[in-house]
């Protein structure tokens, strides 16, 4: 077989194991195809060099040797040892030497040696452009004879070599892209996460003149507030439910130097025990059955601003655990990450529980309560601040009218005194289910609240026990649901409670269901 038939097979085989072979496949036929040039070249070693495009480096990627001959490592930077080398390549110079080291020029020094610590005789190196840029350098070298260069085989060797750089740079490209996809993807996802988390939080950025009263325990409530909302300390906001925790988180975040970014909030009582740990620091695909995706946890949602965690005390103590060392380090690791992230999330938490009472008894972390109470603020409860029932009655009116098509002018006095007289369990989210209700129901400018009031008795007999009146109510509550607690529009949604909330306030009332007849 002649030379140039021996070189239209190479070029054949070359081209046939190049076209159109999947991206994954390109690195394993370039192992192969340097073992056909180093045969058809009569040489005993040959090498790739990959040459970036953004920096001033050669990294050797793939090399073949024959038998007894030592390939060159892969992944190793070449940039710096051989600066005379590197510069000629870059330049785009075919370099080819028949008697090594001694062709090599003076100012060579790190080159030579390098050629002294081998067995190479001879060497030719060429360099491969595509689409305007140099991708690689095709090498190959003998280490038991010298061979001379001809301008034929140079012209060979860019040829054959040019196959190699077309399906590398093609690689490089379909990786790049693909690269771009899965950041495109990755946002994407962290987009739809922090939309789902808008759509949880209500409103928008809300300040302390959003909160309506002016008594002086509300008055004292916002003063604390406002003065700890410039600072990064956590907050722990205490009160019984429906008294008004999560307006004041907002209030505080707005008033915060962390307004512009994210709020993102938590119902710990919301979330099943199983998803704690996902919802909270996020999980990696195939973290567990059904993570088809990476996910970001709700603290790295809320990285640079707030992260408010409402029912705090129903959080389960595994978790616990995992949130304490969060805050004490400032890392988030999402389920099946082998790093972590860092992050920067000011906490403002909140429960109705009695969170001494959950410590004594084991079910709350006292190293954790310490943590998240570094500035409790306790809101009080709205038969505390009875005075501020009128102007909220107000607001309430003023907030929800439009929605239901109203225009109230005016509220009864009777009535006004009524709404006075109740002990409120379910606080303001109770008073304004009720004027809501009385918006629906009323005609004409008078609010009217003729059989929604709780009970009137209580404005013109103050001798009345309150238990027995908020007994009463909530039996008549629970009869007009058919004594369902839990879902819209039952028991706990009316009197505005989290259903634990009420059933442990039944049991304290000593209310129990009637046997069905």
């Amino acid at each position: 077989m002649t030379d140039s038939n021996r070189y239209e097979r190479l070029l054949a085989r070359l081209s046939a194991r190049f076209s159109g072979i999947p991206t994954s496949e390109v690195d394993g036929e370039i192992d192969r195809a340097l073992e056909w040039i180093v045969d058809f070249f009569g040489t005993d070693r040959a090498t790739l060099l990959a040459i970036s495009p953004n920096t001033e480096s050669l990294t050797i990627t793939h090399s073949w040797a024959r038998s007894g001959d030592s390939p060159a490592r892969p992944q190793t930077p070449v940039e710096s040892a051989f600066p005379w080398y590197h510069a000629r390549l870059r330049r785009g110079e075919a370099l080819r030497f028949t008697r090594l080291p001694d062709e090599l020029p003076v100012d060579a020094v790190e080159e030579r040696a390098y050629v002294a610590s081998l067995p190479m005789l001879s060497h030719l190196a060429v360099p491969l452009l595509v689409d305007g840029k140099w991708v690689c350098a095709l090498l190959t070298a003998t280490a038991h004879r010298h061979r001379s260069w001809t301008d034929q085989d140079v012209e060979r060797a860019q040829i054959a070599g040019q196959i190699l750089a077309n399906a590398i740079y093609r690689r490089n490209v379909e990786r790049e892209l693909r690269e771009h996809l899965d950041e495109v993807r990755r946002l994407q996802r962290r987009l739809e996460a922090e939309n789902t988390i808008l759509r949880e939080t209500t409103g928008g950025k809300v300040g302390f003149e959003a909160i309506a009263g002016r008594s002086f325990l509300l008055r004292d409530v916002v003063g604390q507030a406002a003065r700890v909302a410039k600072t990064r300390a956590s907050v722990l906001l205490l009160g019984e439910t429906g008294t008004g925790k999560e307006l004041l988180a907002r209030a505080i975040h707005g008033s915060s130097d962390r307004a512009e970014k994210p709020l993102v909030q938590v119902n710990c009582a919301a979330l099943p025990d199983s998803l704690v740990e996902s919802e909270l620091f996020g999980h990696e695909k195939g973290a567990f059955t059904g993570a088809t995706s990476a996910k970001p946890g709700r603290f790295e949602l809320a990285d640079g601003g707030t992260l408010f965690l409402d029912e705090i005390g129903e959080l389960p103590l595994d978790a616990q655990v995992k949130l304490l060392r969060v805050l004490e380090d400032g890392e988030v690791q999402r389920l099946g990450a082998v790093r972590s992230r860092r992050v920067d999330v000011r906490i403002v938490a909140a429960t109705n529980r009695n969170l001494e009472h959950a410590i004594a008894e084991g079910r709350f972390r006292e190293d954790l309560y310490y943590r998240l109470a570094v500035f409790p603020i306790r809101l009080p409860s709205l038969r505390a601040r009875r005075e501020d029932i009128p102007l909220l009655v107000w607001e309430l009116i003023q907030r929800r009218q439009d929605e239901v098509g109203r225009r109230i002018e005016h509220v009864s006095e009777e009535s006004m005194k009524a709404l006075m007289g109740y002990s409120w369990p379910g606080n303001v989210r109770e008073l304004g289910n009720i004027v809501e209700r009385a918006l629906i129901l009323s005609e004409g400018p008078v609010l009217e609240f003729d059989g929604l009031i709780p009970f009137v008795r209580a404005s013109s007999d103050r001798s009345e026990r309150r238990d027995v009146v908020e007994r009463a109510h909530l039996i008549r509550v629970l009869e007009s649901c058919h004594w369902r607690i839990n879902g819209p529009g039952n028991a706990a949604a009316i009197l505005g409670m989290h259903p634990s909330t009420l059933r442990s306030r039944l049991k304290r009332l000593g209310v129990e269901r009637p046997p069905v007849a």
